[in-house]
């Protein structure tokens, strides 16, 4: 448990770091000089990178079996370029720290999910990764919350790029206490020592379809916060407040619903289907209870997906895949959520928000008989 706090704390400060850079970024980049068109490139281009090369870091790290060296440099890289960002001259020199941020997160990510389903064996992989992501959201709030205080302070973008070195640096000391004190806790434990398998298993694989379809009909913040804004529902500058709600909605649901998964399985997730199938309809309500229940909804399902859904991937696989098949998970899932993202966009723009809403839905509710079939196939400790 010490080193789940200790991988949820590096994940705190991570999150300060890079989450209160990226509520600041897109000005930043125009005040360089960039068009709507490079900000959205650069933009495309970090995600891309950031789920994409999952995939290599996570096969890299199960060959090498170097899990804490390829994290820690995944560390460095991806938070040591934030504040960088202080000293460019142009929205091209930002442009390439911005994807080297994306690129380090990338690399570390599947090395430091192998290292926390290890730390959480023995049948409190839920609660292992709901805790770890309630201490990761809560540095989401934190972090945009501090870049605006510095910016209500009359602080500069550089200003705000230079503090968040502190964070970064308190992540990485977080980071090195976390492999001094468990040099070996990559090394399978009960029942994962006890499999023998070495390949990924069927149940791996059909667990990437509802995850796929999760990922399709999921949206994106972005696209609740510009119908809010384009509506004018709710007043603009509540709608940071909203996903501030959302985020701390991320955290409790994730210690909740991992806690649940520990005891009743996958079908966890096909209950928080249920609820997130609804969120984009909600949201685009025009009553304000309905709209901040959607918001809310959208929070759940963000925690389950960054907490049980991991949790799941460990429970499937053998430890030797578990670094690649987190990279597989990783690339499948950003892949479907970018392309369920410009379908979701496109139905907005070009028929209505109401058509967007109804996609979403249907995406989501697919998912759940997949989700409470896979639960006879997957294994339990």
């Amino acid at each position: 448990m010490r080193l789940i706090v200790l991988l949820g704390l590096v994940s705190l400060f991570s999150d300060i770091t890079y989450e209160g850079a990226r509520g600041i970024l897109g000005p930043y980049l125009g005040l360089l000089g960039a068009s709507a068109l490079a900000v959205g490139f650069v933009a495309g281009l970090g995600e891309l990178l950031g789920y994409g090369l999952r995939l290599l870091s996570g096969w890299f790290a199960d060959k090498s079996r170097a899990h804490w060296s390829v994290a820690a440099v995944g560390y460095v890289v991806n938070l040591l370029s934030v504040p960088t960002l202080a000293l460019t001259g142009s929205w091209h020199q930002a442009a390439v720290l911005v994807a080297l941020e994306r690129t380090g997160k990338a690399i570390r990510t599947p090395s430091r999910d192998t290292i926390l389903s290890c730390a959480a064996s023995g049948g409190r992989r839920g609660l292992g990764f709901g805790i770890h992501e309630a201490l990761d959201q809560i540095g989401a709030v934190i972090g945009p919350l501090a870049v605006g205080w510095v910016m209500k302070l009359g602080g500069s973008y550089r200003d705000a790029f230079a503090l968040l070195g502190i964070p970064a640096v308190l992540a990485l000391f977080a980071l090195w206490t976390a492999r001094r004190s468990y040099p070996h806790a990559i090394e399978p434990e009960g029942r994962d020592a006890l499999r023998t398998e070495k390949g990924f298993p069927k149940g791996f694989w059909l667990y990437m379809i509802p995850m796929g379809l999760i990922g399709a009909g999921f949206p994106d913040f972005a696209l609740i916060g510009y119908h809010l804004g384009k509506t004018a529902i709710v007043p603009v500058h509540l709608i940071p407040y909203l996903y501030a709600l959302a985020m701390g909605v991320d955290a409790l649901c994730a210690l909740a619903f991992g806690w649940l998964f520990d005891k009743k399985g996958v079908k966890v997730m096909a209950l928080s289907a249920v609820g997130s199938a609804l969120c984009l309809p909600l949201a685009f309500s025009h009553n304000t209870g309905l709209l901040a229940l959607g918001v809310v909804l959208w929070g759940m399902g963000m925690g389950v997906i960054d907490s049980v859904a991991k949790a799941v991937v460990a429970e499937l696989l053998p430890f030797e895949k578990r670094g690649t098949g987190y990279g597989i998970f990783y690339t499948a899932f950003g892949l479907s959520w970018f392309l369920g993202s410009l379908l979701l966009g496109a139905l907005y723009k070009e028929v209505s928000a109401g058509a967007a809403a109804l996609c979403s839905l249907g995406l989501i509710a697919a998912s759940v008989p997949l989700l409470l079939w896979l639960k006879d196939i997957t294994p339990r400790p």
